[in-house]
Parts: structure tokens; sequence; C-alpha cells
């Protein structure tokens, strides 16, 4: 038979929940905003860098290479300039990130199998937009200097002279096409997760204090551990119909697949709910009113955030970083989702960071309730 007292408390927070218009905008409302925000803008990919054009040859050989670096889609033909000063004014003011200067004896040159050198300008006052450039513009040279030596060996009739000792041939797994969407939106459920739990968990809980109706309920005949579990239940309900919420839009609006086992997703998602949960009802045993728990909420999120690998791979990291990131549950999980959802692996290949979040979970979870009985009593 199920706990009467424990339904009732449960029953009461929901109440809570739906007379709260601003909570219930945070509950729905802020997931949403969230990834498409983040699903948008929290992006590596690099595309249409502005460039200027400084093209003093304008022959066929010059019109070959302009379009070899126009057909790679990293690059957006912005200006054609007349002279590097223009260039450099274009640069300077950030309208151009990039400039390709062709000399006025390029097309002779390559007609005659010379060297011909051009130059590739890039603003590095922004180095993610200048290292992508980089990257691009070096591979597209080395491609288009390759097709332009096997041209003119063939016509030489040497063309097997240019077949390179070793050929490499790449396969990428789970996202041929190298998505950034991929990456970031199963992150993302882990972030939202962990931010709204904790952030909700914190303040329901405050909030009774601090209307004074939590000692009401400590003297009711209702025990501790069901006024726990009381408070608690309607926001794993909530996070589970979030994390569907994001699964749904992540899947429809942003093409990114379900490859593994669905039951097993939600399963160790819950599995990281033990620990925001924690999180959220530690906070509340220490902060005394609700402006106090979201301060803290927040201030406990920002080391999570950053050192989980969802904005900047941990491997990057100084090494005492990387070892503080071990803390990070956050960290387990989004490396399980990531597995999950997009590589299709089972419970076995994730065993090690699913022991590692449930000793979390039992940790975090144990000395939150620890300090919350002490509290009642």
């Amino acid at each position: 038979m199920i706990n009467s007292r424990l339904l009732a408390i449960i029953r009461k927070e929901f109440i809570q929940i739906i007379r709260d218009p601003r909570t219930l905008a945070i509950m729905f409302v802020m997931p949403v905003i969230m990834l498409f925000l983040l699903g948008y803008a929290a992006t590596n990919d690099v595309r249409n860098v502005p460039i200027a054009i400084f093209d003093q040859d304008r022959s066929a050989a010059a019109r070959d290479l302009l379009n070899a670096y126009r057909n790679a889609d990293y690059f957006s033909f912005s200006f054609d300039v007349d002279s590097v000063e223009e260039m450099k004014v274009l640069i300077d003011s950030g309208q151009a990130k990039a400039g390709l200067i062709i000399p006025p004896d390029y097309g002779r040159r390559i007609t005659q199998g010379d060297q011909a050198q051009v130059a590739f300008v890039i603003d590095g006052s922004d180095p993610t937009v200048a290292g992508t450039a980089l990257s691009a513009a070096t591979l597209i040279g080395q491609t288009k200097a390759t097709a332009v030596l096997r041209a003119t060996l063939e016509t030489r009739g040497q063309s097997g002279a240019i077949q390179p000792p070793v050929e490499i041939r790449t396969q990428v797994w789970y996202n041929p096409d190298l998505v950034n969407a991929y990456f970031t939106i199963p992150g993302l459920i882990g972030m939202i997760l962990q931010f709204l739990a904790v952030l909700l968990t914190s303040t329901a809980i405050v909030r009774e204090r601090e209307r004074g109706t939590i000692e009401q309920l400590i003297i009711t005949p209702i025990r501790a551990w069901e006024l726990i579990v009381g408070k608690l239940a309607p926001y794993v309900i909530i996070s589970f119909f979030e994390l569907l919420e994001i699964l749904i839009i992540g899947t429809l609006w942003f093409k990114v697949p379900i490859n593994g086992d669905l039951g097993l997703l939600l399963a160790l998602s819950a599995l990281f709910l033990v620990t925001t949960l924690g999180i959220g009802l530690l906070i509340s045993t220490l902060a005394k009113t609700q402006f106090e728990a979201m301060l803290l909420a927040v201030v406990t999120q920002l080391p999570s955030i950053f050192l989980s690998g969802f904005f900047f791979p941990i491997a990057a990291m100084p090494a005492f970083l990387q070892v503080i990131s071990y803390l990070v549950p956050l960290r387990y999980f989004l490396t399980i989702v990531r597995a999950v959802q997009i590589k299709g692996v089972g419970l076995i290949s994730i065993s090690n960071e699913v022991i590692t979040l449930a000793i979390f979970g039992v940790i975090v979870m144990g000395v939150a309730v620890g300090r919350f009985h002490k509290r009642l009593d």
C-alpha cells in the first residue's frame, strides 16, 4: 500500500509548483531556450570566414585557385581589393578575417611549371577562427598544389611519378559528417538536467523554511525520509519530462540520432539525477533564503560546466585542472550520454563511468540527507 503521508507531500509540492508561474517557466521554458541558444551558439564549426582577395594576376590559373578556396565552404569572398593597404584596413576593422594575395606572375609560373608563391594573411586576434582558417587554407593549398603538379606531369607523360608511397584512407565513425550538434546536444542533456535539478530542488526546500511552513511539517506525524522523498519526487518526474523534451527536440530539430538503448539512457540519467538532487538538497541545508540558494546553485555549477569537458577538452587543460575534473560528476555523465546516444554502446563499455557516478551519487545524497535530517531535528 502506498504511503498516504508521502503522497500528500508530493501532491502538496505539485500544487505549489503549479501555483508559481515563475517556477513553471523555469521548468518548461528554460530547457528549450537553453537548448536552442547553446545548440546553435556552442559550436566550434567555423564556416564562411570573410576574406579579402587581392588578385594581381587575373588569369585562368588564378581563378582556378580562387574557386578551390570558394568551393571549400570555409571562406566567404566578401571583398575584392586593389592593394595590400586596403586589405589591411578591412582586417584591422574586423570586416575581413583573412586575406589572399595572388602575385602578378602567378599564372605564368604555373603554366611554365615553376613554383608560384601565394600569400594568405590571417587575423590572429580570434584564435578559434584563425586556427580553422589556417588549417583550411593550408589543406586547400596543398590539395591544389598536388592537382597542379599532377596536371603538369601528365602533360609531360610522367603521371606515374607523382604516386605517393603511402596512401592514408581515413574513416570517421559515428559522425561521418562531423556535425557539431552530435557533440553539443547530448552534452546539453547533462548540463540542463544538472542546472535545473540543483536550482529547483535547493530553492523549493529553502522556500518552505523561508515561509515558516517547514516547521508546521515537522510537528506533523510525517517522518524525515517521507518529507525528503516527497519534496524531491516531483522534481525527479519533472526532470525526466525535461529529459524527454530535450531528446525529442534534439532528434527532430537538430537531427541528432539516438543510436543506443533509450531505456539504458533514461536509467543512467536517473542515476545522474541522484547526484544532482543530492547537491540541491545539500545547498538547501546551507542556504537560509531562496536568493542565497540560487546564488550557491549557480556558483557550484560553474566549475562543473567548465571542467566537465562540455566547452573545453579536458586533455587540453593544465594537469592540476585535469585532476580536479575527476571530482566533477558531470564529466562522467557526459561520457555516458554521448557514448549511449551517439555510439550506441552498451553498459559494459561505460561501466567505469557508471560505477564512478554511482559512488558520487551515494556519497552526495548520503551527506545531503544526513545534514537535512539534522536541520529537521
